[in-house]
């Protein structure tokens, strides 16, 4: 009856086509050993049904922007497609926070024992503590006749750029030590950097700037940029930005060749510049203690603070673009909040920051004569607290902390020297961001989609966030375009007539008048008129 009752629903079946049936009392088994319901074969249960439950404040490192209460929409159509975006986003939000769980690295950390000086451990002890792999990351070379050296590292971390005083330039892949090139441009040099890859590198010589391969061979000589004392790449924009000696900041496209603009800052000599990684703002340090932000569609700072009473000798930018270090000639160290525009921590060295990095996870090194200081805690505590302290061979004249790694580059007059740092890196990289281990197939993939999403320069601004928002003076103005274009307001509300109901009172009211009224007006004044004639 059950298979006739079935044929009967479905149709006939024919031979080859037809279902296999399942034997009476036993089920079916489906996909990983569980019945349609859900329930396993075996008869056991889940003692942890569903997903795994996630903490909330896990989600909420993935969610963007803020959530505000909009007011009730008018459309039943509009309220059911905010609801679904809401949904989206939280989802979105949680399936990024399980992937989350699932990153096998977690950041290093130093802890020192109870009533020991941070400063006391040495690079010999964490080298011996940690893991063979981590410990061949402390090195040092040894180039003492074209120091000192200024240093980049790329920004997978996986590739340094050295260049020497005395014209020195190499590029190298640090991790294993293999040499890419070596050149001796001859002429001084104040600056390198590396471009958008590891297969374009910058120099800034005592003339000119000049762009290099990865194998050495000269592509471009700038001549437009003389006298570049300092280099900053902006990855997202595809901007060079230098600062040269006669006091002008210049921003070279670097996929257009052609030079986007040249401001005049008039504040003398510009040996200190910094970018703001969050908002692509340049920071530059002046003689007389101020330090300017400049974007490439403005003649004229962003905003000027004055920071130090001296003059400023070094600048840094968080990763997050929350908080700037500055020290100067008055031998202090600040830490400004960017978002509030003062200063929050105060900290004087003996010698002065001569230099100044920040981590991707928010440690400070300062080169403060012959000692280099790494500091934690920075906008967050009272003071910054002293993590590390180390002494390279002669003072340092260039600091970088390696993306994704706990290793910090200094460069000096004998060479370079690297320095571990547990905690300063990040401990996992998104590999469709940057990628150590990419090959020039994916190299080559990346740079097409970079080029593709890259920013336009006069998107350059102080608030990132003020992009996302609407421009009610320019929507102002359209609307005052319209209205003179028409003659009229197509948005302005009609004036209001209400209607004329045949009501008892009004019907009362057309009663009590007079009939005929304007009419016996008329003839009474023309009755009069004949008796006065």
């Amino acid at each position: 009856r059950m298979a006739a009752a079935e044929e009967a629903e479905t149709g006939p079946s024919r031979p080859g086509n037809r279902r296999p049936q399942a034997r009476p009392g036993r089920a079916t088994p489906q996909h990983g050993g569980k019945r349609r319901d859900g329930s396993s074969v075996s008869g056991r249960k889940d003692p942890f049904p569903g997903p795994a439950p996630l903490p909330r404040p896990r989600v909420k490192r993935f969610l963007r922007g803020t959530k505000e209460k909009a007011p009730r929409a008018k459309s039943q159509r509009l309220r059911w497609q905010l609801k679904l975006w809401e949904q989206r986003e939280e989802a979105a939000a949680a399936r990024a926070a399980r992937s989350d769980l699932l990153l096998p690295e977690e950041p290093g950390f130093l802890e020192a024992d109870p009533g020991q000086d941070p400063g006391t451990i040495t690079q010999q002890d964490i080298a011996e503590a940690v893991d063979i792999a981590s410990a061949t990351k402390h090195f040092e070379l040894r180039l003492e006749q074209f120091g000192p050296y200024r240093l980049d590292y790329s920004r997978n971390g996986r590739h340094l750029l050295l260049g020497g005083r005395r014209g020195h330039v190499a590029a190298l892949d640090w991790q294993s030590k293999g040499l890419l090139c070596e050149i001796n441009v001859m002429e001084s040099v104040t600056d390198v950097a590396w471009l958008h890859a590891e297969t374009l590198l910058a120099v800034s010589q005592r003339r000119w700037l000049h762009v290099y391969d990865n194998q050495g061979l000269e592509l471009n000589c700038l001549r437009g940029f003389p006298g570049v004392l300092r280099l900053q790449f902006l990855p997202y924009h595809f901007l060079l930005a230098a600062s040269t000696e006669g006091g002008f900041l210049q921003y070279l496209d670097v996929s257009l060749g052609r030079q986007v603009a040249s401001i005049a800052t008039r504040g003398g000599r510009l040996g200190v510049m910094a970018q703001n990684p969050a908002s692509a703002v340049i920071h530059l340090g002046h003689s007389n203690g101020t330090v300017t932000l400049w974007s490439p569609r403005s003649s004229e700072p962003l905003v000027r603070l004055l920071c130090h009473r001296g003059a400023v000798r070094a600048l840094a930018v968080d990763p997050s673009g929350t908080y700037m270090a500055s020290s100067g000639l008055d031998r202090k160290l600040r830490v400004t909040d960017l978002r509030a525009l003062r200063p929050v921590q105060e900290l004087v060295l003996p010698l002065g920051a001569a230099h100044l990095d920040f981590s991707q996870r928010g440690l400070l090194a300062a080169a403060a004569g012959d000692l280099l200081q790494v500091y934690k805690g920075v906008g967050k505590e009272p003071s910054p607290q002293l993590y590390l302290c180390h002494r390279p061979p002669r003072p340092p004249h260039g600091l970088r902390f390696c993306p994704f790694e706990d290793v910090l580059g200094a460069g000096h007059e004998q060479g370079f020297t690297s320095i571990l740092v547990p905690g300063a890196g990040e401990a996992n990289f998104d590999a469709l961001e940057n990628n150590p281990y990419r090959s020039r197939r994916q190299r080559q993939e990346w740079e097409v989609k970079a080029l593709l999403e890259k920013i336009p320069a006069e998107l350059i601004t102080l608030d990132p966030t003020d992009l996302g928002q609407v421009d009610t003076a320019s929507l102002q103005q359209k609307r005052q375009e319209r209205i003179q274009r028409l003659g009229f307001d197509p948005q302005a509300k009609a004036k209001f007539k209400p209607r004329r109901r045949a009501k008892g009172s009004s019907v009362l009211h057309r009663k009590r008048q007079v009939a005929h009224e304007e009419q016996r007006v008329a003839i009474r004044e023309s009755v009069e008129k004949r008796e006065r004639e």
